[in-house]
């Protein structure tokens, strides 16, 4: 159903028991109705560039879904109730209006891909190094001056991209990302970089364009 104008999406949804993907990407939805919840084989759910400003509680009743788009929203904000979605293995919330993210984010333990780009990130939650299984972080254009050390646990990180934000320097713990290929570092505030950068043995792809080296 992507690239219509719907405005809404009829309760009667619910009768489509077997349903297990369900894209409504581009449309004109500002809100979606209780009984999404009830859609319990689905698996992937896309709601990206309509005009969210909330989501309702029961979507989190989706225990099957794996895969859940939300870029191009009005998110101002991600309920803690996101952890009861285990199965989820990819998350975009790309350009939205996120201050935070709820430190419960780090109980998705199955997750592998993580996008908040263009939100209004001031930091990232400590608990964001419990995502063991994370192999993409991409906050670019946000508002993080600093990377928490905890950054430093995502064993299984390959992609790293903070491009256009306020960072000033970087954690020495970047260094542990042994299995790190592309590091994105543009267009931010950094002058140097920490020894321990040189114990990326694996990467490939390094970025440093528009920031304050001499």
């Amino acid at each position: 159903l992507d690239r219509n104008q719907l405005s809404q999406l009829p309760p009667s949804i619910v009768k489509l028991h077997n349903l297990t993907r369900l894209n409504l990407d581009r449309n004109q939805l500002s809100e979606l109705p209780s009984e999404i919840g009830n859609l319990q084989n689905l698996t992937g759910l896309n709601l990206c560039e309509n005009q969210l400003s909330e989501l309702p509680p029961e979507i989190f009743n989706l225990q099957k879904l794996t895969g859940l788009g939300l870029n191009k929203n009005q998110l101002s904000e991600l309920p803690p109730s996101i952890v009861k979605l285990q199965n989820l293995r990819g998350l975009t919330l790309a350009d939205n209006q996120l201050s935070e993210l709820p430190p419960e984010i780090g109980q998705l333990q199955n997750l592998t891909e993580l996008f908040v780009n263009g939100n209004r990130l001031s930091e990232l939650p400590p608990e964001i190094g419990n995502l063991q299984n994370l192999t993409t972080l991409s906050v670019k254009r946000n508002q993080l001056s600093q990377l928490p050390p905890e950054i430093g646990q995502l064993q299984n990180l390959a992609t790293l991209s903070v491009k256009r934000n306020p960072l000033s320097q970087l954690p020495p713990e970047i260094g542990n990302l042994q299995n790190l290929t592309w590091l994105d570092l543009g267009e931010n505030l950094l002058s140097e970089l920490p020894p321990e950068i040189g114990q990326l043995q694996n990467l490939t792809g390094l970025s440093l364009n528009g920031n304050d080296f001499s």
